[in-house]
């Protein structure tokens, strides 16, 4: 099969999605490659430059490789929140 983008920060290698850095695997493509991932969540009122309006519920959740330590992606979210999912769209050649 290969190797092809997933985004900026990842690769689709042999059917796995895997940290575009290093190469290691974090998930089979039918899973969510976040679960893969080390996972650091803080307060997003707590982050340098965060204004009195952050709700102090919302966390700054970022995904890391567990290999290398590269960040792979972050989101915002509340806590107990899933993961925002992330797709690759088919494209046209």
């Amino acid at each position: 099969m290969g190797e092809r983008r997933f985004s900026e920060t990842l690769l689709i290698i042999d059917g796995s999605i895997a940290c575009g850095h290093c190469r290691q695997p974090l998930s089979a493509m039918d899973e969510s490659w976040k679960s893969g991932a080390r996972l650091s969540a803080v307060p997003a009122a707590s982050l340098p430059g965060a204004g009195s309006a952050t709700h102090p519920d919302v966390e700054l959740r970022s995904f890391s490789c567990g290999a290398c330590g590269t960040l792979l992606d972050s989101e915002l979210a509340l806590p107990g929140d899933p993961f925002l999912v992330d797709r690759l769209l088919p494209t046209r050649l």
